[in-house]
């Protein structure tokens, strides 16, 4: 069975109705049509190590995508207050009512031999605000990587979700790795969707109830 992770279960993954400008989209895509895998899949361009690649779309809002840090600590603590709590457990497939601070410490502290996680900022307002944040935790003795992505919800609808799944996918196959899976609530049906659009399988996972566990080889 598939080593599962201390925090990566699958958090909410929304729909795509990209108004994303971003070099990834093509007509296809604002239209709401996926694009081919070999544009979805295709390799990433370099994140900077200042404030990162900026992502700028249609209503005039800016993020920018860059690795998440040590200093990263205190933004993720308030994208997890800003949650509600359904949203928390749809992401965590659990109640929480706050986020310890070993247990953000230690996500802003990967180990890059075994961890990449990717944050979208919103570097408008002071401080910068978390949006966003992409994982995948590594498996090296079965060749596999959980993965986990949450969007705020103030930045759902906007392809977000699927351009960090991407960049995780296109990592784990940079590593050299065989499979990217993760866990998502069987009534989150976007995230389905799109995991289905994106070539992945789905089955029920056993241990845990109304949960299934999806997959996608690599």
């Amino acid at each position: 069975m598939l080593r599962r992770t201390q925090y990566g279960k699958v958090w909410n993954m929304l729909n795509t109705q990209p108004s994303l400008l971003h070099p990834y989209d093509s007509g296809a895509t604002r239209m709401g049509m996926p694009p081919p895998s070999s544009v979805r899949f295709a390799h990433a361009p370099t994140v900077s190590a200042s404030l990162g690649e900026p992502l700028r779309f249609e209503d005039g809002r800016e993020l920018h995508l860059r690795s998440i840090g040590p200093t990263d600590v205190a933004a993720l603590k308030r994208c997890f207050h800003r949650l509600s709590p359904e949203d928390v457990r749809r992401r965590f497939l659990h109640a929480m009512s706050e986020l310890p601070e070993p247990m953000a410490q230690r996500l802003c502290r990967i180990d890059p031999s075994i961890e990449t996680a990717y944050v979208l900022m919103d570097e408008s307002t002071k401080p910068a605000e978390m949006c966003g944040v992409g994982r995948i935790y590594v498996d090296e003795s079965a060749g596999s990587a959980e993965f986990s992505v949450l969007i705020e919800q103030d930045w759902t609808r906007l392809g977000l979700g699927a351009l960090l799944l991407q960049r995780l996918v296109d990592d784990c196959r940079a590593r050299g790795l065989t499979e990217i899976w993760g866990y998502v609530l069987v009534e989150n049906r976007p995230m389905l969707q799109l995991c289905k659009e994106l070539g992945f399988t789905r089955r029920l996972a056993i241990d845990e109830p109304g949960t299934a566990q999806i997959s996608l080889q690599l």
